[in-house]
């Protein structure tokens, strides 16, 4: 592995735990991102990846059945707090995110689609499986709790093609 996905991981948690990170999809000529803040990075299948937790009802859950790749940008010195909190409450079915707040992207050096250029670490992950929560598989009443609608995440595991910073 030339790469240490992990190098930066304290850091990359921390900040999924308290502001959310930008995970980014491009679909043919759609492109799109949305903040979140549930998500891990680790082993699985003898491969690094970085595993993101995706409604449903999200358009960029849309977006990733059509696709087999992703990224996920994250900032660490509070330069794009704004920036995450309008893409955690705002729609990339409404409106432009990267155009109505300035978001500027750079070409990734393995997938198709791009990093968001002012973030500090990124992630660039292939699609390797999918998995739906199960609601008869809850064990926790918090959690239930927390699908009400029967809203559920949908697991992305990403296999992790190149970190950096």
């Amino acid at each position: 592995m030339e790469f240490k996905y992990n190098k930066h991981l304290e850091d990359t948690m921390n900040q999924l735990e308290d502001k959310g990170v930008f995970l980014t999809v491009k679909n043919k000529e759609n492109l799109n991102t949305m903040t979140i803040g549930w998500g891990f990075v680790g082993v699985m299948w003898n491969k690094p990846v970085f595993i993101a937790a995706v409604r449903y009802s999200r358009y960029t859950y849309e977006m990733l059945k059509n696709t087999d790749n992703f990224t996920v940008s994250i900032p660490l010195k509070g330069q794009m707090d704004k920036e995450l909190i309008k893409c955690g409450t705002e729609s990339g079915r409404d409106l432009d995110k990267f155009d109505k707040y300035n978001i500027e992207t750079i070409k990734s050096e393995k997938v198709d689609t791009p990093i968001i250029k002012d973030c500090d670490l990124h992630y660039e992950c292939k699609i390797i499986y999918r998995q739906t929560l199960e609601a008869e598989l809850i064990n926790n009443e918090d959690i239930e709790n927390k699908y009400k609608n029967n809203d559920y995440h949908v697991m992305v595991y990403g296999e992790i093609l190149s970190f950096h910073n």
